[in-house]
């Protein structure tokens, strides 16, 4: 069990979203500014509504950045990658299955949807950023590749940690 999160955190996350929050368990990722950047929230709101989204990206420069990347297409790149490489989409299974077990370990849904399209394409890079963000480089390529590319165009050492991997590090190309 964790410690409630803190007045002023749930205060603060209500100012990025523009209403009150809901059913949330924890600040899973905190930016480099001291903003909180995700919150993960219970599978089950406290009206008992499912909500399959573990982990919600809050603060408004990674939301904005993520519908940017969005309306950019990067989803459709990502998605090709999946059909084309088998590695890539063992990879990408991996992190669902990761999502799926964190989640049904606070409660399960009876679903194996997890969010952003998991595992068989790329739906919602707000989802795959804010589980990256929680989890740390290494668990969802392409959530930690929308990160980095949100670290590229500008948001390195404020909404992101400056120690984060480029994007081309992230695909090998390196600098």
């Amino acid at each position: 069990m964790t410690d409630p999160v803190a007045q002023e955190d749930l205060d603060a996350v209500a100012a990025q979203l523009g209403r009150a929050p809901r059913g949330v368990l924890a600040i899973a990722y905190r930016c480099p500014d001291g903003a909180p950047g995700v919150v993960k929230t219970a599978p089950k709101l406290p009206d008992g509504t499912p909500f399959p989204t573990l982990f919600y990206l809050t603060d408004p420069r990674l939301t904005a950045e993520a519908s940017r990347q969005e309306s950019g297409g990067v989803m459709k790149e990502m998605t090709e990658r999946i059909a084309a490489d088998p590695e890539i989409a063992a990879a990408y299974r991996r992190a669902h299955e990761s999502y799926l077990a964190e989640r049904d370990a606070i409660e399960s849904l009876g679903t194996d949807f997890s969010g952003g399209g998991m595992p068989d394409r790329v739906k919602c890079l707000h989802v795959l950023i804010a589980h990256s963000l929680a989890k740390g480089p290494g668990v969802n390529l392409f959530g930690d590749e929308a990160v980095a590319l949100a670290a590229d165009a500008g948001l390195r050492g404020t909404a992101i940690p400056a120690d984060w991997p480029t994007y081309a590090e992230l695909r090998g190309q390196g600098e």
